[in-house]
């Protein structure tokens, strides 16, 4: 079983991105074939910064790898070093319909709120970021991709469009199946959404100390006094984050504790960041020794590519002879 997941490198990496995407890939390791891109090509639809790519595409690994990614069991890369990924994105666009990328519920609603106009607003890679993701995933005959509820309507045009150069050109193609996990958390943001980049609403991974703890310390709460009773505790923002990074009995304890009354939100958003700072203490040190080797960082990415080039071209080839391109 293959199994492959990318992530943009469009910024800081924060608890939405770990507990959504990073720690699901890096328990997968042990499952079966992992495939792990950092996917800066993606990150061309919205990032103009040429110097912050580079910089966040380094971050990415570092982050990955310190927290518990092993490039010796797994295949890990930069999908910029495997350019096969661009290649067969424009054979497939040959037999996607523009209909079937109109209909992205992802294209819709970042078109709505960027709207348009010669210097800015919706590009053609945001409109064709679906039939690269397809390359991606249909380059390395991958059977399982993780992916959010967010990113399901993508896989299912990767599969349309694979059954489609299939049914044109002839089998060539695995037609890969989702794997939707119920279990993995929607992390709230500072604000009560999502947690997301795009709404600045960020707790991120390796922050720093002093600006993470403002962050916590700064989340708003309703106006009810630290002695009233709080029986919707389990609704508490804070308590919500607290699940994710402190062990389950602790969590419980000021759940309850809130639940009774008696505890002031000063003290608890001071115990969520003293459990976010103590649960990725080790990462942080693992962090900054990958950050003080770069060369060796800069080697497994570089092997990582190599490894996937000998099984993304053994496919490219195929699609090309298939359509009469070889």
């Amino acid at each position: 079983m293959r199994i492959l997941t990318g992530i943009q490198p469009s910024g800081a990496l924060h608890l939405g991105n770990y507990f959504g995407a990073m720690l699901p890939a890096i328990q997968l390791q042990e499952q079966g074939e992992a495939f792990y891109f950092i996917a800066n090509y993606h990150s061309m639809t919205s990032l103009t910064d040429a110097a912050a790519r580079r910089r966040y595409t380094m971050d990415v690994a570092l982050d990955f790898m310190a927290c518990g990614l092993d490039p010796k069991r797994c295949v890990f890369w930069r999908q910029s070093d495997t350019p096969e990924h661009t290649e067969l994105a424009w054979i497939l666009s040959t037999v996607t319909p523009i209909g079937l990328l109109e209909r992205c519920h992802s294209f819709k609603d970042k078109a709505a709120r960027l709207g348009s106009g010669e210097l800015g607003g919706v590009n053609h890679g945001l409109f064709a970021y679906p039939v690269l993701m397809a390359a991606d995933i249909l380059l390395y005959n991958s059977n399982i991709v993780p992916v959010g509820k967010d990113q399901k309507q993508h896989l299912e045009v990767t599969r349309d469009i694979a059954i489609k150069f299939n049914l044109l050109y002839g089998e060539t193609f695995v037609v890969p199946e989702p794997l939707i996990r119920d279990d993995v958390a929607v992390v709230p943001g500072l604000d009560g959404e999502k947690m997301s980049k795009s709404y600045n609403n960020t707790i991120e991974i390796f922050g720093d100390e002093k600006a993470i703890r403002k962050k916590i310390m700064s989340i708003q709460m309703d106006s009810r006094t630290p002695q009233e009773p709080k029986p919707d505790a389990e609704k508490n923002l804070v308590i919500q984050l607290m699940k994710l990074v402190a062990p389950i009995s602790v969590a419980a304890d000021f759940e309850g504790r809130l639940r009774a009354g008696g505890l002031g939100y000063g003290d608890l958003k001071k115990a969520l960041f003293e459990q976010y700072w103590n649960y990725f203490a080790t990462a942080r040190q693992r962090r900054a020794e990958l950050a003080a080797n770069l060369d060796y960082v800069e080697t497994q990415l570089r092997d990582g590519a190599e490894r996937a080039r000998s099984v993304g071209g053994v496919v490219l080839k195929k699609a090309k002879r298939a359509c009469g391109l070889d």
